[in-house]
C-alpha cells in the first residue's frame, strides 16, 4: 500500500468521529448524566443543595451551591451541544477531581464505610479520565480542521 493510501484512510475516522453522531451523544449523555441529575436535583432543592455545601464545609454555602449547579449544568451544555465541549470537559475534570477528594475520604473511613468511599473514590477517577479523553479528542479534531 501507498503511503497516500495508508494516510488517508488512517484520517477519514477523525473526521467521521467530528461529525458526531446518535451513539457519540448518547456517549456524552451518559458521561454527563450524574452532573446533570446533580445539578438539577440542587436547582429545584435549593436548601438541600446549600445544606451538602455546609456538609463539607464549603462557605458561604448558598454561593457554594449556586455555583456548583451552574458548573454542572453549565459544563455538561458545552459537552452536550459540542460549542467549546473540550472547556466543558476540562472543568467537569477538574470538578470530579477536587470533588472526589473532599467527598470520597476512604483513608479516614473504617469498615463497610471505607468499602464504599474508596469504590466511589475510584469510580470518580475513572470519569475524570472519561473527560480528559473527551477534552483531549476535541482539541485534535478542532486541529484536525
Amino acid at each position: 500500500m501507498s503511503a497516500a493510501f495508508h494516510a488517508n484512510t488512517t484520517a477519514q475516522p477523525a473526521r467521521r468521529g467530528s461529525a458526531g453522531g446518535p451513539v457519540r451523544w448518547v456517549a456524552l449523555l451518559l458521561l454527563c448524566g450524574a452532573y446533570l441529575q446533580g445539578g438539577l436535583v440542587k436547582l429545584f432543592d435549593f436548601g438541600g443543595a446549600v445544606g451538602e455545601m455546609q456538609h463539607f464545609g464549603l462557605n458561604p454555602a448558598p454561593l457554594m451551591a449556586g455555583l456548583v449547579i451552574v458548573l454542572e449544568l453549565g459544563a455538561s451544555a458545552l459537552i452536550l451541544s459540542g460549542r467549546l465541549r473540550w472547556l466543558g470537559a476540562l472543568v467537569l475534570a477538574v470538578f470530579t477531581a477536587a470533588a472526589t477528594f473532599m467527598a470520597n475520604r476512604y483513608w479516614e473511613a473504617t469498615g463497610q464505610e471505607r468499602f464504599m468511599l474508596m469504590n466511589g473514590f475510584f469510580e470518580h477517577w475513572g470519569l475524570v479520565g472519561g473527560f480528559l479523553l473527551v477534552a483531549w479528542t476535541d482539541w485534535r479534531e478542532r486541529g484536525a480542521q
